[in-house]
């Protein structure tokens, strides 16, 4: 068999090296002091607090600012923390603390996934001991003091995120307790006993997402203090779909509840005709996971000033979630070679992938489209978008900006596969998220199209997005960013070119309804498919459609494609493929309907090759020609049967079989052409819960599956992972007979309660793409806890033997 087709060797040799190390060091901080003298020479005092401007002390006589209080970095990975100087204390410049002084003694974040601060800001799920906040929204926080807390004390709290925190960018804030804050941010005084003053601060609805830390400050008669840094007092900030002024606020808590807070999902594939589906572990709230979203904007090296702007922090994810350009999260490989890594089909979920890339630095091989897009899911809503994933059928891969999908054929009407650049995918799966769009004209707020598979690139980055939907519907291919890409894969028109006797080329066909002819996505709340075509585009046919392509076809490189079309259209023509299973006989069958007043007859011709989902096609491995006569009102049909035996040299990766058909009716001329795929279906596997599931109490499941071929599968590999059940896990196998049936029994320990999806695959070199899953209802631990330790590796590798075998 022949190799792909060239465009897809770009993503299979991936050219970047890896780095030395997986987070490089900071540039060294500038002094701090000469900082302080950029607000005009004023004290921190004066600066966020007029009351407290009015001293005739100089800067100095407060003495050095302590080091050891600024953040160099925003997460774990991002930068080198300062040294905690635990129950130290810095006044003064010498350490002394002065009777009657503020000292902050300590502070209680009041983090516990059980808190009131967790529960209201819906962070509680996050495998996480530290405090994580949706910003626009208050919280709670105890400060303890030396003393009991005076009127004339001033208290400010200090958030700091970067390598060099500045005011001005809004990644220094300063919050004066009792004083109104910039752009939203306050904090008051709620209570005062004794020791202990409690406070509310507001964030602001704008604030910078990432890890911030926490210092306080205080002002007495006696002096001041300033609290060194203590990890533990590290603040995650996220974007907030809960808060009205938030860019990424969504009015419909279930619409929250699914695209923010749901930690599986159901990603679809396949063809319109034979829609397969499989379960996603996105894996959110995974212990690991924040830190390697965080790790992702900091590897790109996205200006902490810009980490506020949802749309900016997506076209980040959008370009970082490939390794192309800039050593991302996923390899691309589409040449059906993963020898050097993981089959995409292969993959279970997102958290493997993304603690693996937090942890090394090192870009994980292999994705393909729904694997960079389930992966972008759980990024994005892990940072607090709203965001789905979806799947477009028959997605047009436009190569030239023509807007429209060019197929050529020689004078026989045989495909001139040299010439077709252009490509139709039998699927393709991106991503939706919810924002409004200030960058745009009004009404182009809500769903935006995020791509992160690296097909072409945008502004020289292979990036896709944010799309305004609503310019995607109405061909505004002028709005930013990449509509025009888009656009093509959803509603272009397939537009069939025949050469000529003298060489050229003349459009014999234009096909209208044959690009985006399904858009889907799960459902709101249950495990239905929804169809969102409608959101994408008009109806098809419909004059609000065609005005849409016209429009958009107007901007591309071919804008009189349609002048030179020929009509006359009696007979109609459509293929039907039974359901196939991978290791079957299969037939194809193509119906043609004389729809006129005369006799008409037909010259067919059947080409059959496999091909990739991406639509790069193998050579012809089978073809039938034949000549129909079709009296007027009548129809008739060519049936082409496949053997197994005809079919499996020529499989590859995902096993998906592509129809040629062009037809010329020799009275009228008209020219008859369709190209139909059909996938082959694979096995589920099937699973079973073996007893109740408890957190923090171990529960056995059975995983059973029957190889559907008559060969023997080698170097079986299978995965199991679900978030609150079991951390990702890879079980080597060994080798499964021909129509064997194998069992397997595993051990896992819930970590957290309430419905979970515990997700498996199984992957060999000669089958792939089979999956289950099952739905494990966990009961709260016996004591009351709710949670359990959800520490241990991040990725559990071991060879089992299988528990039995069995024949057919």
């Amino acid at each position: 068999m022949e190799g792909p087709r060239s465009d897809v060797g770009r993503w299979g040799g991936n050219p970047w090296q890896p780095p030395t190390t997986p987070s490089p060091e900071p540039e060294p901080e500038p002094d701090r002091r000469s900082r302080s003298r950029r607000g005009g020479g004023r004290s921190f005092w004066a600066r966020c607090c007029g009351c407290c401007s009015c001293g005739n002390r100089a800067d100095d006589d407060w003495g050095p600012e302590p080091s050891g209080s600024r953040s160099r970095g925003s997460s774990s990975r991002g930068g080198r923390r300062p040294e905690s100087r635990g129950s130290t204390v810095n006044a003064a410049g010498d350490g002394t603390i002065r009777e009657g002084m503020l000292v902050v003694t300590g502070v209680d974040l009041l983090c516990s996934r059980s808190d009131q601060n967790r529960r209201e800001h819906h962070t509680d799920e996050f495998e996480y001991d530290e405090l994580i906040l949706r910003r626009g929204q208050p919280f709670h926080m105890v400060l303890v003091l030396n003393r009991e807390y005076e009127s004339s004390d001033r208290i400010a709290l200090e958030l700091l995120i970067g390598n060099n925190p500045e005011v001005g960018k809004g990644t220094h804030v300063i919050i004066p307790v009792g004083k109104g804050g910039s752009d939203g941010w306050k904090a008051q005084v709620t209570k005062a006993s004794g020791h202990n003053l409690n406070l509310r601060v507001h964030t602001s609805p704008n604030a910078i997402i990432g890890k911030f830390q926490l210092t306080v400050r205080t002002r007495s008669e006696a002096g001041e203090f300033q609290l060194p840094f203590d990890p533990r007092n590290e603040i995650y900030i996220l974007f907030n779909p809960w808060c009205p002024e938030d860019l990424v606020y969504v009015d419909h808590e279930d619409w929250r509840q699914e695209y923010v807070l749901n930690e599986s999902g159901r990603i679809y594939y396949g063809t319109e005709a034979q829609i397969g589906e499989r379960t996603w572990n996105y894996g959110q709230f995974d212990h690991g996971v924040l830190d390697a979203c965080l790790y992702i904007l900091d590897r790109r090296g996205m200006p902490y000033g810009g980490r506020g702007d949802p749309v900016s922090v997506c076209r980040v994810i959008s370009a970082m979630v490939n390794s192309l350009d800039d050593n991302g999260v996923l390899i691309g490989n589409w040449t059906g070679d993963y020898s050097r890594g993981t089959n995409p089909s292969a993959w279970v979920g997102s958290v493997e992938i993304l603690l693996s890339y937090l942890r090394t630095g090192y870009s994980v091989p292999y994705g393909q489209c729904w694997v960079f897009a389930g992966v972008t899911t759980t990024v994005l809503r892990c940072l607090g978008l709203a965001t789905r994933t979806v799947t477009n059928f028959n997605s047009a891969h436009d190569t030239d900006t023509s807007l429209t999908m060019d197929i050529y054929f020689d004078e026989n009407m045989k495909p001139l596969e040299h010439l077709n650049h252009d490509s139709v995918w039998n699927f393709h799966v991106w991503n939706d998220c919810w924002m409004k769009r200030p960058d745009l004209p009004s009404g182009f707020d809500g769903w935006q199209v995020v791509d992160a598979t690296p097909q072409e690139t945008s502004s020289g980055i292979f990036c896709c997005g944010p799309c305004s939907v609503e310019s995607i519907k109405n061909g505004l291919v002028y709005m930013k960013y990449d509509t025009p890409f888009i656009f093509a894969e959803v509603n272009s028109d397939k537009v069939y070119w025949q050469r000529q006797d003298d060489g050229s080329f003349k459009i014999v066909y234009v096909e209208e309804k044959a690009i985006g002819t399904l858009i889907v996505t799960k459902a709101i709340s249950s495990n239905m498919r929804e169809d969102i075509t409608h959101i994408y585009k008009h109806p098809e046919g419909s004059e609000a459609e065609r005005k849409a392509v016209e429009k958009a076809a107007a901007h591309g490189s071919k804008p009189n494609v349609y002048a030179t079309r020929d009509s006359a259209e009696d007979v109609a023509m459509q293929v039907e493929a039974q359901d196939a299973v991978m290791g079957q006989d299969l037939a194809v069958c193509v119906v043609l309907m004389n729809r006129g007043s005369s006799r008409r007859t037909v010259k067919l011709h059947l080409y059959l090759s496999v091909t990739y989902y991406t639509g790069v096609t193998g050579p012809t491995f089978k073809e039938t020609k034949k000549e129909v006569a079709l009296a007027p009102g009548a129809s008739d049909s060519v049936t082409m049967p496949v053997t197994y035996k005809e079919y499996k040299p020529h499989l590859v990766d995902q096993g998906a079989m592509l129809l040629n058909v062009s037809g010329h009716v020799k009275e009228s001329g008209q020219v008859l052409a369709k190209q139909h795929t059909f996938r082959l279906r694979t096995p589920d596997l099937s699973l079973t819960l073996l007893g109740a599931a408890v957190v923090g109490q171990e529960c056995e499941v059975q995983i059973v599956f029957k190889n559907p071929l008559p060969i023997t599968l080698t170097n079986v590999v299978f995965r199991l992972e679900g978030s609150g059940l079991q951390r990702p896990k890879v079980l080597n196998v060994g080798d499964i007979g021909g129509n064997e049936t194998v069992t397997l029994r595993q051990t896992f320990v819930p970590v957290r309660p309430g419905p979970r999806q515990l997700i498996a695959s199984l992957d060999s070199p000669q089958l792939s793409q089979v999956h289950g899953v099952i739905q494990v209802d966990v009961a709260p631990a016996s004591g009351g806890g709710v949670f359990s330790d959800a520490g241990g590796d991040s990725r559990l590798e071991e060879s089992i033997p299988m528990a039995s075998r069995g024949g057919a």
